[in-house]
């Protein structure tokens, strides 16, 4: 078989213009006889170019309001017969049929049409394509002779095989058949999920699918996964809604790694639980640091303060876009960030951010180019985490609008300052890796326990950290308290209000430790594990 197969005869439908008159105009110059319908054909007759239209080929005008239009033998025929098998090339001729040697098509944008507000399920029907799929696969399938390009990205290797030999390769075709098969595929799973979602559930039907297939689109290999020796890439899920790391625009600095985007991603979690401007510092996907005030200047130097050390190095995020104040502070000598996540930058910011000469080569700054706050919508989809045979699929945890408003259940009330602070801690606690206990004074985070094996020795790094200014300090709680022993360390370290979900069987003991310390106490029936 003949590595290269020249191209005679091309079939043309495509929804995405992009591209297509150039695409066309080597193809004209190859003297490629050009097949096309609809908008295609209107699009390439206004270019100059000689087209053929589909239903003149075939003899069956479109019918049913264009849904019944490359449905039809003469273009199927054309596409999957064998050239090297007689019989296949006897029954083209018997049935008045040419070869067709390339396929450029888009499918219907079903996914935008979803996308879209208010879109009806009847608008979403009509945008599920029929016969685009039939014609890709079957270019596909007989990848041996015929070139499929689904994708205008395609365009300029193709184009470039087409100048060089009039045809294209064996290794390009069968990496061609490779993706139309991944896009329908895709494709097919995108409607199934859509239908699922939007027509009604049997009352005894489970609340997930019986085979759950996630679709996320390559966005970026990166240098390395956790450690220099795992491979990693970015993958985006396709109509993601809101604010994310993995659409964020890319400003400036290094290349982000895995590590980075974690860290960014828990960032960007946690500052949108915040209406007033807040800042926070992650290390090692923890808080470090965290503060609302009343500038996000303000904001960012009292998380800094929070822990100085462990901020060094740290990613920051702010619910905000940085102005000129917030980018000097960021910018005081001694202090090194790797990446911050804002909504935007104002122009003095990203030139302060750019040029400070221990930074403009690596600092990297990423904007979501929306705002971000509790009411801004959330990720989509479903919280996914591997195991090695198995995915556990959740959904993603929600912070309360209102944590503060919880139930006092001890002798004394909380203060009205000591509530707005125990719901600061409580926002703060939902982004630590349990075991959490987090330390808070006004509205800034003084001290973090994280990811310990036991609540007593998070209360202890807790306390340990904030040292000096855990005295006043109030305390949240990821889970409930399973002893009192917890409590009891926190009001010898001077803390004088908690917060904690509640539901141990021995909340009494709890409660009588925070009555004995004339500590108050909310409870806010959910709990926020981390793990």
């Amino acid at each position: 078989m003949n590595e290269i197969v020249p191209v005679r005869r091309a079939l043309l439908s495509v929804s995405d213009k992009a591209g297509l008159v150039d695409l066309a105009r080597v193809l004209a110059q190859k003297g490629v006889h050009l097949l096309a319908s609809g908008g295609t054909r209107t699009a390439l007759l206004a270019a100059g170019f000689e087209v053929t239209e589909v239903s003149d080929y075939t003899g069956q005008p479109e019918i049913l309001g264009g849904r019944v239009k490359t449905l039809h033998p003469k273009l199927h025929g054309g596409i999957l017969a064998r050239r090297n098998e007689p019989e296949d090339l006897n029954a083209l001729k018997t049935y008045g049929m040419e070869p067709i040697d390339l396929v450029v098509v888009n499918l219907y944008p079903f996914a935008a049409t979803i996308a879209r507000p208010g879109v009806t399920f009847e608008e979403a029907i009509e945008n599920i394509d029929i016969g685009g799929p039939s014609l890709i696969r079957g270019a596909a399938k007989n990848h041996d002779h015929v070139a499929v390009v689904v994708d205008p990205a395609q365009y300029p290797e193709l184009i470039a095989q087409l100048e060089a030999t009039g045809g294209t390769t064996l290794e390009f075709r069968r990496r061609l058949a490779g993706a139309v098969f991944e896009q329908t595929a895709r494709y097919d799973r995108m409607i199934a999920d859509y239908l699922v979602q939007a027509l009604p559930k049997h009352p005894e039907e489970p609340p997930f699918p019986a085979v759950f297939a996630p679709r996320f689109e390559l966005r970026k290999v990166l240098r390395y996964g956790e450690n220099p020796h795992q491979r990693a890439a970015l993958y985006v899920e396709p109509g993601t809604n809101g604010p994310s790391v993995a659409t964020a625009e890319i400003l400036h600095g290094k290349e982000l790694s895995y590590n980075n985007l974690l860290d960014l991603d828990s960032a960007l979690r946690l500052i949108r639980n915040f209406s007033a401007p807040a800042a926070t510092i992650l290390k090692h996907n923890n808080p470090c640091g965290a503060a609302e005030a009343d500038s996000l200047a303000a904001a960012f130097e009292l998380a800094y303060e929070g822990d100085p050390v462990s901020a060094f190095g740290g990613i920051v995020g702010m619910n905000r876009s940085v102005d000129r104040a917030t980018a000097e502070q960021l910018c005081v000598p001694g202090r090194f960030i790797e990446a911050i996540i804002a909504p935007d930058y104002e122009p003095d910011a990203l030139g302060i951010l750019t040029t400070k000469p221990t930074w403009r080569n690596s600092v990297r700054l990423l904007a979501l180019k929306a705002p971000i706050g509790p009411h801004t919508p959330t990720a989509s989809g479903m919280d996914l985490r591997r195991l090695e045979g198995g995915l556990l699929v959740q959904d993603f945890d929600a912070m309360e609008h209102d944590p503060e408003q919880g139930q006092s259940v001890t002798q004394r009330a909380p203060t009205a300052e000591e509530r707005a602070s125990l719901g600061f801690a409580w926002r703060i606690c939902q982004a630590v890796k349990s075991n959490a206990i987090v330390l808070a004074r006004g509205r800034q985070l003084i001290g973090v326990g994280a990811g310990q094996m036991s609540r007593l020795d998070s209360v202890r790094i807790a306390v340990s950290k904030a040292g000096d200014k855990a005295s006043g300090a109030v305390l949240a709680s990821d889970a409930f308290f399973p002893f009192r022993d917890g409590p009891d360390v926190a009001a010898a370290a001077g803390v004088t209000a908690l917060i904690q979900p509640g539901g141990s069987k021995r909340d009494d003991e709890t409660l009588a430790a925070c009555n004995e310390h004339g500590m108050a106490m909310i409870l806010t029936g959910r709990r926020h594990f981390r793990h």
